[in-house]
């Protein structure tokens, strides 16, 4: 079983609900380890860890200075029934097992073991866009959309915002000298408004998906997405993912270029390639001038039904791309995705 407990925000008390369900689990006869908690020094979240084996932390060096990580080898020594694992978007310290904790989950779950974890909203890979339109703060730690899907439950920890800031006024989130500045960023009302719709929606989609699934009534995948984007549109293809998602269709990602690639542009080239390979969708890199016979030559062989791209540019071509599109592929649905701030 992977449960994985999500929040709009730190403070809504994820730790805590996990740690309540995990508490419950022992007292009904189960064998229960934390390997990492996160408690952030809160007294009633170190409080109801009381009595749970905890799994010590290794100690890693890096860069001069010694931080302490998950230990994954240690774990799966001790082959609990259920480990909680704090904290899944976080990135490991270079040179162990994985890059990501959500990976190093991957592994305590292939071994048989039960796992409970945390993660916040904003941490989602395709809605890595949408949160930086809604706070102005870009997420850097980010993991799969998948993560959530392959849980067999994830359960929404809810906090209206205004109790949310009152607990960050009392000290119950970040010390005290963090506040002010908290409060004037991230942590204003409109963000945590805007945040528990988003965390509200994603679980009722996911709830949606696995109910379709359980019913047998799932729909066959009959759409097949294709976005258009440039070296700098990964906006677009998260969007584009987002929408792959609702419709229950396949995400092709298309990149036309021309000439030698810079050293700039191989780096940016390569940036996609990780973000499409993260989401689940399929990189397709191709060699022209103009990128409208490239994208009908595609369409056609992928099966595409819906194109998706940025707003176009009108210079190169007397008829704006998308009318192009239009005339060219009448069978599909054509989407600009366009900027916004």
């Amino acid at each position: 079983m992977y449960k994985v407990f999500l929040g709009m925000a730190a403070g809504v008390g994820k730790t805590y609900r996990m740690l309540a369900e995990a508490q419950a689990e022992a007292e009904a006869g189960r064998d229960v380890v934390a390997g990492l908690l996160e408690t952030h020094a809160r007294a009633e979240t170190e409080a109801l860890a009381a009595g749970l084996e905890i799994v010590p932390r290794r100690r890693v060096a890096y860069r001069g200075v010694t931080l302490e990580e998950l230990d994954l080898p240690a774990i799966l020594r001790r082959a609990p029934e259920l480990c909680l694992i704090d904290e899944l978007a976080h990135t490991n310290v270079p040179g162990l097992e994985h890059p990501k904790r959500y990976e190093d989950i991957a592994d305590v779950l292939a071994a048989g073991i039960d796992v409970f974890s945390t993660v916040n909203v904003q941490h989602l890979e395709s809605l890595n866009d949408q949160v930086a339109e809604l706070t102005g703060v870009r997420v850097r730690e980010t993991v799969p959309d998948d993560v959530l899907s392959r849980a067999d439950e994830v359960v929404l920890v809810d906090l209206p915002p205004a109790d949310l800031i009152a607990r960050l006024r009392d000290g119950k989130v970040y010390p005290l000298n963090r506040v002010p500045a908290a409060l004037e960023g991230f942590f204003r009302v409109e963000n945590l408004r805007a945040l528990r719709e988003v965390a509200l929606r994603q679980v009722a989609e996911n709830v949606e998906s696995r109910r379709l699934v359980r019913e047998g009534t799932e729909p066959a995948i009959g759409e097949r997405l294709l976005a258009l984007v440039g070296l700098d549109d990964e906006r677009v293809v998260r969007r584009a993912w987002r929408s792959a998602q609702r419709l229950g269709g396949e995400l092709d990602v298309l990149v036309v270029r021309s000439g030698m690639p810079s050293a700039s542009e191989r780096t940016r080239l390569e940036a996609l390639r990780r973000l499409t390979s993260v989401l689940g969708a399929h990189l397709i890199v191709e060699e022209g001038g103009d990128p409208l016979p490239v994208l009908e030559r595609i369409a056609r062989e992928r099966g595409t039904t819906y194109v998706l791209l940025a707003e176009p540019e009108r210079r190169r071509f007397r008829e704006p791309l998308v009318m192009r599109i239009l005339h060219a592929l009448p069978h599909v649905d054509v989407r600009v995705v366009r900027e916004r701030g």
